[in-house]
């Protein structure tokens, strides 16, 4: 299991154990973690599974793709470290990752 801390905008954070091979954005909508709507289930084709990664965290991951990247475009309040939490996948080396939720979705 991996540990992954979701943090709300009010502050209040949440830390999940969950399987390697899920999303991030999965992890929240089964675990009812606020914030995250995920209207399109994962298919990159929205963008209201929005957050921000911890500093920290932000060169662990995997690039973001093309599709990705466009659908950043069209997020509130996009950061240097906003990314699409349906595109994250858990594995073993995020364990502690750290993901803040931003204020709203699109």
């Amino acid at each position: 299991m991996t540990k992954v801390t979701y943090i709300e905008f009010g502050g209040r954070e949440r830390v999940l154990d969950l399987e390697p091979g899920l999303s991030v954005m999965q992890g929240a909508v089964q675990n009812s973690v606020p914030g995250i709507l995920a209207d399109c289930g994962g298919a990159c084709s929205c963008a209201t599974c929005h957050v921000f990664v911890d500093p920290a965290w932000v060169n662990k991951l995997a690039p973001k793709d093309e599709t990705e990247t466009a659908m950043l475009e069209c997020v509130l309040d996009p950061q240097p470290n906003s990314r699409l939490s349906c595109q994250i996948k858990i594995t073993e080396e995020l364990d502690g990752l750290v993901i803040r939720l931003p204020e709203r979705q699109v």
